[in-house]
């Protein structure tokens, strides 16, 4: 149990955050987090999924690196599209891509089944579509706008801030599309899609903070 105001006792509410990079999304959500006094999570999924599975926390980050290899024109015959079961481990199949996933997935579940949270990335909207204690938000902003933040924090140059963000944002979508079939910046799979760069980050936190009341109401 959590509350928005002291003394204002509220059921558990959960945040998954989707990105442009560069929108500043994952900086909301740690402010979110801070703000509301309720756990962040992002890569630590990674790790809570290879300590349930017993499986190493190396295969998971090499099938991530394997998708970002791979352009993913597959057919349906080699969807990894998350069905929400786990493989067994005498299964030839138990360490491959899409059951890493699927201990990513049961892991999200969990959390949301336990506490308020803040969930970054790993397709959780859809992960938890069923799950009414869910805000879905996608954070987005002008091309412009990202390249300036990732210049700022990374030190490089525009050319190359927006290299990455193009590599970077097309490997979200191909990971989002494998997993669940949807393209990753269709709104109709968030609850609310915001721009970043239409207001400061904080005025950002009291936007979802309002949404948080509204949808507790």
């Amino acid at each position: 149990m959590w509350s928005l105001k002291r003394g204002i006792t509220m059921k558990n509410v959960v945040i998954t955050i989707a990105r442009h990079f560069g929108s500043g999304g994952k900086t909301i959500g740690k402010m979110l987090s801070e703000d509301l006094g309720i756990s962040y999570y992002e890569h630590e999924i990674i790790e809570m999924a290879s300590e349930e599975s017993g499986i190493a926390e190396e295969l998971f980050n090499q099938a991530d690196e394997k998708l970002k290899r791979t352009p993913l024109f597959f057919g349906k015959s080699h969807s990894g599209e998350y069905k929400g079961k786990l493989i067994a481990p005498d299964s030839d199949e138990f360490v491959s891509d899409h059951n890493l996933f699927n201990y990513q997935a049961k892991v999200i579940k969990d959390l949301a089944a336990q506490e308020s949270c803040i969930i970054i990335g790993r397709c959780a909207d859809y992960v938890l579509k069923d799950n009414p204690d869910v805000i879905r938000l996608f954070f987005y902003a002008p091309l412009e706008d990202c390249i300036r933040r990732v210049v700022d924090q990374n030190g490089i140059s525009a050319k190359e801030a927006e290299k990455k963000i193009a590599k970077i944002d097309k490997y979200r979508a191909d990971y989002y599309k494998y997993y669940t079939g949807n393209a990753w910046n269709d709104a109709r799979n968030y609850d609310f899609c915001l721009d970043t760069s239409s207001m400061s980050y904080e005025k950002l936190v009291a936007v979802v903070k309002d949404i948080i009341k509204i949808y507790q109401e």
